[in-house]
């Protein structure tokens, strides 16, 4: 299957210390890739350099086959790829709603103009649908930095996906959700997945990650230590190693 989005041996180094190594990983259309591994292995940084944030010192990163490892992060944005944040990254004094709509009015070019015009239907019409889709409407009026981090981490989602993304980069989204939210969540990612979207997916619950990932890349100190399907990452005593004592989780 093509990728849409593609990362072809990037390495990031500062100073002395290397973040990632030679990492190759590939995000289809249509498939939930995950990326996973300990803390500080190196998942965050290569979101940053996937996404513009981060200049890597190596390697190339490439969007439906294009180069884009000199584009700026804007240009990525409005090119199709679209993320969150480990660290909650809401606009706190703006409702739920407008959180969202802000991202809908700039991927509108009339929006855009407009500025913060809420009389634009389209764009709140997209806020209003997106909301839904993610399952925080009955928050929709709520001061963003009000509502539970289950809630915002949604919100973020919600406001990603506004920009109408080909690909889709989640930091931890789960973090915050109920086991019954979770389940919720991870059906809202196959079904993004099964419109077309590319989903790469970077997340502590294993659980979740195995239920909804295609495939799974895993990172351990900057390197790529392994790479397959859930059940061969389940399978796979490096992996399992690379947990300190997470196997049981991994077999489960």
């Amino acid at each position: 299957m093509t990728a849409l989005l593609e990362v072809d041996s990037v390495s990031v180094r500062f100073g002395g210390l290397v973040a990632v190594s030679e990492v190759d990983l590939a995000v289809p259309a249509g498939q939930v890739t995950g990326l996973i591994g300990p803390n500080g292995a190196g998942k965050t940084t290569l979101f940053n350099v996937i996404t513009g944030l981060q200049a890597p010192t190596h390697g190339r990163v490439r969007l439906e086959g294009t180069d884009i490892t000199k584009w700026s992060a804007a240009r990525r944005a409005r090119e199709g790829i679209a993320r969150t944040f480990q660290r909650l990254e809401v606009f706190g004094s703006l409702s739920v709603r407008d959180n969202v709509l802000t991202a809908a009015e700039l991927r509108s070019g009339p929006g855009l103009r407009r500025g913060f015009d809420r009389e634009a239907p389209s764009a709140l019409a997209v806020a209003n649908e997106l909301l839904d889709r993610v399952g925080a409407t009955a928050y929709a009026d709520a001061a963003a930095d009000a509502v539970p981090t289950g809630v915002a981490r949604l919100v973020e989602v919600a406001r990603a996906l506004a920009i109408q993304p080909k690909v889709l980069l989640l930091d931890e989204p789960s973090s915050g959700l109920s086991p019954t939210e979770t389940e919720t969540f991870g059906r809202l990612l196959r079904d993004l997945a099964a419109g077309g979207t590319g989903v790469l997916l970077v997340e502590h619950d294993v659980d979740l990650v195995m239920h909804v990932c295609d495939r799974i890349h895993v990172l351990d100190f900057g390197r790529l230590i392994g790479a397959g399907t859930p059940s061969e990452i389940r399978a796979d005593p490096i992996v399992q190693a690379a947990y300190l004592g997470g196997a049981s989780d991994l077999a489960s």
